[in-house]
């Protein structure tokens, strides 16, 4: 008997992240700003992630029909070619780098995402795919942190990389103090079954532009 039962429901999302050569390129970027803004609260860079669907909090029982669909999903769909490019905010609350590259096949692939989770009986709020990577959040007594950190990130522009693995990622969000921490639930190689998905073919290495 299991002494220590699961809870009985988790915060997930899935994702896909950035090697970690590319995170480092960036985190370089920015160390002129962990100095000049440590007000922010800045995240960690292993929690760096690109969101395709916020599924919210669920049944635990909810995690190993998505794991299936998943998994079988990552292995028919090609990697992707992307890369980082710029900042911005959003409210003046949250900062973000950009994503140039493969962005149809990025759309394709969160699309694609979103329709295997609802085939699982699975409701979610389905915001608009806003491409990004989450890098800090303002506190409430600093409203100009974040936007004069976004500007000095405009120029940046990272070297392109494969993204190759589908995550699915738990979080702690919403319970209880403390920082939002992340945790691969589980993770697939993309393109390790038959190559590309119906209507797709492999990516070359051109860069494409981005929004």
């Amino acid at each position: 008997m299991d002494d220590h039962p699961g809870p009985p429901t988790v915060r997930v999302f899935v994702a896909l992240a950035p090697p970690d050569d590319a995170k480092d390129e960036l985190a370089r970027a920015l160390q002129p700003m962990y100095t000049g803004h440590p007000q922010l609260r800045w995240n960690r860079i292993e929690d760096w992630h690109i969101t395709l669907a916020f599924l919210g909090e669920l049944p635990s029982a909810a995690v190993p029909l998505l794991r299936a669909v998943l998994a079988r999903r990552a292995a028919s769909y090609p990697a992707l070619q992307l890369g980082l490019r710029g900042g911005g905010h959003f409210d003046g609350r949250l900062l973000w780098s950009g994503i140039d590259g493969d962005l149809e096949g990025l759309h394709l692939l969160a699309a694609d995402v979103r329709d295997l989770v609802r085939s699982c009986g699975i409701e979610f709020r389905d915001r608009p795919l806003r491409p990004h990577l989450t890098l800090a959040r303002s506190r409430r007594d600093d409203p100009v942190g974040v936007p004069q950190a976004a500007a000095a990130l405009t120029g940046f522009v990272g070297r392109p990389w494969r993204t190759e693995q589908l995550h699915l990622v738990g979080s702690n969000i919403g319970r209880g103090p403390g920082p939002i921490r992340y945790r691969d639930i589980e993770a697939w190689r993309l393109g390790a079954g038959h190559g590309a998905g119906p209507g797709r073919e492999e990516p070359g290495t051109a860069m494409a532009t981005g929004e």
